[in-house]
């Protein structure tokens, strides 16, 4: 017995974290990611890959109203595809991650809940769809130093996952007037790098999509701003906020989306140093400190001829067609592909992280957070949300997530309910 131990204590000294994230649950997820860099544990890409669940965000009504079951059933499929010994922790509080954590580990060892069935006392919005499949994917070499590798991260859908069981291809007309198997496929809500919440339900023809229906996990009302708008909101709310109170935070949502840009796309060293400075802007860091952590991003991202290989072309929004779906933000200000949505955020980056010690009030008549305006009827997000179909429709699969993770839409928006009297962020 106590060789067993040593053991599994021993395996488990670096568990692999799978994490499982609510929207509204910004806040907590930055606080696991940070907490996790720290520890040097690895984030799993998948339940076959993990010892330790983390879900993320916060019970109270979780799992209530329509559907309950289904999602119950979601978890318990994620919970029994990670392999024993495994061990679950719930995060609700983002300050107290790392006892959290240590809590989940010292089960892991003592192996409490390596047989055990799913947590099914935990009703929440967490379902899993992943269908794990390592098939030694090769990796493209980057003239500037990198390799990005197109395994894990889903560039041939390998992240791409089922509830239960393989989808049954019906059949359907190609654009030859051939007929082709059409097989429907659900990317997400629990995927690596994914926006938190979303679930696409992809028809596919070969390795081309057809189809795209958008359905976001069903989540209660917030009052709560969401996290990356926040300032933005509450300075329209009559609050006082500094210039560089909200530089600071738009600095760090643009670096949050671009750590999971460079992560679809394989180029897991530069997500984690990207994630590293979006930490250091959170955590205070001065303006100076930033803009020199900064720019070697910038420089190292704009040099890379394979990142731009990988990602021009895809997903071209133009800003004529970004108006007409109400898109705005740096979607719209990209006027084209993915690569020009990368650098939009790049060039936000930079000159936010040199104001982030900017102490002038923020101005309330500028409601306009790091994916849009606050201040119509529809949500940055929602827009985002609803031009993905035209984006996805006709491309490759593998382009698929490369062109979501270019949007990233936050589903902590359409969740929340502005109090009476407060900007008007959603209809």
């Amino acid at each position: 017995m106590e060789l067993r131990r040593a053991l599994v204590r021993a395996a488990v000294s670096r568990p692999g974290v799978l994490l499982a994230v609510s929207p509204g649950a910004t806040r907590q997820r930055l606080a696991v990611e940070a907490e996790l860099a720290r520890r040097g544990w690895p984030c799993a890409s998948g339940p076959a890959e993990a010892d330790l669940l983390v879900i993320v965000g916060d019970r109270e009504g979780q799992g209530e109203g329509e559907g309950e079951g289904e999602e119950s059933d979601w978890l318990a499929g994620l919970w029994r595809g990670i392999p024993a010994p495994k061990a679950r922790v719930w995060v609700t509080d983002p300050e107290r991650v790392a006892d959290a954590l240590d809590n989940g580990l010292a089960d892991l060892v003592r192996g409490e809940h390596g047989n055990d069935h799913a947590p099914d006392e935990h009703h929440e919005h967490h379902e899993h769809h992943e269908h794990q499949q390592n098939d030694g994917t090769a990796a493209h070499s980057d003239h500037s130093g990198h390799d990005m590798h197109s395994g894990h991260h889903g560039h041939a859908g390998h992240d791409m996952g089922l509830i239960e069981g393989l989808p049954m291809a019906d059949r359907a007309d190609d654009r030859d007037g051939l007929r082709l198997d059409l097989l429907h496929v659900p990317l997400g809500p629990v995927l690596a790098d994914w926006p938190a919440g979303l679930i696409l339900r992809l028809a596919l023809q070969g390795d081309i999509v057809q189809e795209v229906a958008v359905e976001p996990v069903a989540t209660p009302p917030s009052p709560s701003p969401p996290f990356w708008d926040e300032p933005w909101l509450r300075v329209a709310g009559g609050e006082h906020i500094s210039q560089g109170d909200a530089a600071r935070r738009l600095c760090a949502a643009h670096l949050d989306s671009l750590g999971r840009f460079f992560a679809v796309v394989g180029w897991d060293d530069m997500a984690a140093r990207t994630r590293h400075v979006r930490d250091r802007a959170l955590a205070g860091a001065a303006a100076a400190e930033l803009t020199s952590l900064v720019r070697p991003l910038t420089r190292r991202a704009e040099r890379s001829r394979t990142l731009r290989w990988l990602t021009t072309g895809l997903g071209t929004l133009t800003a004529e067609q970004a108006r007409h779906r109400g898109v705005t933000g740096p979607a719209l200000a990209a006027d084209g592909d993915a690569y020009g949505r990368m650098r939009v955020w790049l060039d936000a980056v930079g000159r936010s992280a040199a104001d982030c010690d900017a102490t002038e009030p923020l101005d309330a008549t500028e409601v306009v957070g790091p994916r849009g305006r606050l201040d119509t009827p529809v949500p940055p997000s929602r827009a985002l949300l609803d031009s993905l179909p035209r984006l996805l429709e006709g491309t490759e699969f593998a382009c698929a997530r490369i062109i979501v993770a270019s949007l990233d839409p936050d589903l902590d928006e359409p969740t929340h309910v502005p109090a009476p009297g407060t900007v008007h962020s959603h209809g």
